[in-house]
């Protein structure tokens, strides 16, 4: 309880600054004024419609990312699992390079998370024939490590034959992933599939306890492996489609945060979720706040970013695996 109640005040002052730090130079009390309908028009536009989506999303796209990394790595009892390994991202990215390709992404605000999310339902499609058929867990790892490999190979193809330089930056630039210039359009599209992931993964909260102790204990216990195949895979795709589908790919949270919350609680797997949330939801915001400070006159990618800090530490978790087992 201790632990979930510091991470909630680290989130909401992580929160207040990502909607005071800026390109434009707002005074903390115009800031203020601004967002509460108190100051000038332009103050008004800057936090109504740039800072407060972007922090938003920040909050609710980190906190899905570090609940589906904690759930597959109790699912999967493998502690390098990440969301990015059933597949997901890695469609949801390839339905959003269509769009571009085709060019329709100009066309409606909608069209590049439209596209994004059909490629994850696609992901969700295949992944739930595979649960719904008794698919044992390696199965579903193997179908998440093909649809990644299969999606990677379509976007290289895309970017090959992209027929301008122009659409390949918009391509590369959007693959990056980064929160700049989202609107509250972007959260009302992502935010109510994000809402139902969380609530999915937490129905299965009792389910990966007992998955602690294996299979066939699970199962002995009562536990349905199919409906908790169902809503884990189901919450993670609804999670990081919708996430993938306003932002990009934003990889790691999901790897990282888990093994740093998880010394902080009983190492039961339902006692990480909230707090994995909570904890992937503050390294968003950090991160995105780092990259808007970093480099102030041409911002960084906040994919970048946790990219550099994730990269190394799955390497230092294969190591200490890789030391363990000798």
């Amino acid at each position: 309880m201790k632990l979930c109640m510091s991470l909630i005040l680290l989130v909401f002052v992580l929160f207040v600054v990502s909607l005071l730090v800026g390109p434009a130079e707002l005074r903390v009390e115009d800031s203020i004024a601004g967002l509460f309908a108190g100051g000038s028009e332009a103050a008004a536009i800057i936090m109504r419609e740039i800072r407060l989506p972007r922090a938003l999303l920040g909050l609710a796209i980190g906190m899905s990312l570090g609940l589906s990394g904690a759930v597959l790595q109790g699912f999967l009892r493998n502690p390098l699992a990440e969301p990015g390994v059933i597949g997901v991202s890695s469609m949801a990215a390839l339905g959003a390079v269509l769009v571009f390709y085709s060019g329709l992404a100009g066309s409606s605000l909608y069209a590049l998370p439209a596209g994004a999310l059909i490629g994850a339902l696609l992901a969700i499609l295949v992944l739930l024939a595979i649960a719904a058929r008794q698919g044992s867990t390696l199965t579903l790892i193997l179908a998440g490590v093909a649809l990644s490999s299969l999606a990677g190979a379509l976007t290289a193809l895309v970017l090959n034959l992209s027929p301008n330089p122009f659409a390949s930056y918009e391509i590369i630039f959007w693959l990056l992933g980064s929160l700049k210039d989202r609107s509250m359009e972007h959260v009302a599209l992502a935010l109510p599939l994000m809402a139902a992931g969380w609530f999915l993964i937490a129905l299965s909260a009792r389910a990966i306890d007992a998955l602690s102790l294996g299979e066939e204990a699970a199962s002995s216990l009562g536990i349905s492996m199919s409906l908790t195949r169902f809503l884990i895979v189901a919450g993670v795709a609804l999670c990081v489609g919708a996430a993938t589908a306003v932002t990009g790919t934003i990889g790691f949270i999901g790897l990282v945060i888990p093994h740093l919350i998880r010394p902080l609680t009983n190492r039961m797997p339902s006692s990480l979720l909230l707090p994995a949330g909570l904890g992937g939801a503050a390294l968003l915001l950090a991160a995105d706040i780092a990259a808007r400070i970093v480099l102030p006159a041409g911002e960084l990618n906040v994919g970048v970013l946790t990219a550099l800090i994730g990269a190394p530490f799955f390497l230092w978790l294969v190591v200490r695996a890789r030391r363990e087992m000798l």
